[in-house]
């Protein structure tokens, strides 16, 4: 099938972006990513993350070659994309205590120092980024908007799968999709 659009993954660090990628890749849908961030004990299948992407403020050069693929993109860097085709956007939903005990988590793994912010103020900084970000996606005719819950995608990640294939297109492999899905790296629980 050829598709007249580009896949975007999003959501917030540590909301199962990378998994959902994963799914995506292992549905048919080819990713754009550069292979630069190996995977470690936090991603052990891997980022997908293409590097370009954290330039899109000044570079949206390499969006010509994104139609027809996937991409992640951060959730505070989606209002970058521009309005001059059309998404298909796949945004994760994760439990914010798990999104910020999951990066704490990895910051302590790689011996980083974490934010000065306490969780909570952190996680009411979150809910206000994704509350903006919603809004501008919801405002934009060229953006579609499948959400998927984190939760939802382990406890049942056919169903999930099914719902992503017939959002990108209905012609991808829904069974590899759910396969892809390893609930046992579901570690950072609220």
């Amino acid at each position: 099938m050829s598709r007249d659009f580009t896949t975007i993954v999003s959501g917030l660090p540590r909301s199962g972006t990378s998994m959902a990628m994963q799914m995506i890749v292992a549905g048919g849908i080819p990713p754009l990513t550069d292979e630069l961030r190996a995977a470690d004990a936090d991603n052990p299948r891997g980022y997908y993350e293409l590097e370009r992407v954290k330039s899109l403020r000044t570079d949206k050069a390499w969006l010509d070659g994104a139609r027809g693929k996937v991409v992640k993109v951060i959730h505070m860097l989606v209002p970058e994309l521009p309005d001059d085709r059309a998404y298909r956007v796949v945004f994760l939903d994760r439990d914010l205590r798990e999104v910020v005990k999951s990066q704490s988590t990895m910051l302590a793994r790689n011996a980083k120092a974490g934010g000065a912010l306490p969780p909570e103020r952190l996680m009411a900084i979150y809910d206000a980024q994704l509350k903006q970000v919603h809004a501008w996606l919801a405002a934009r005719p060229n953006f579609s908007v499948l959400a998927i819950k984190h939760a939802d995608l382990i406890r049942d990640a056919a169903t999930q799968a099914q719902a992503m294939r017939e959002f990108l297109g209905g012609d991808l492999d829904a069974t590899a999709m759910t396969a892809a899905v390893d609930p046992s790296l579901y570690r950072n629980r609220a």
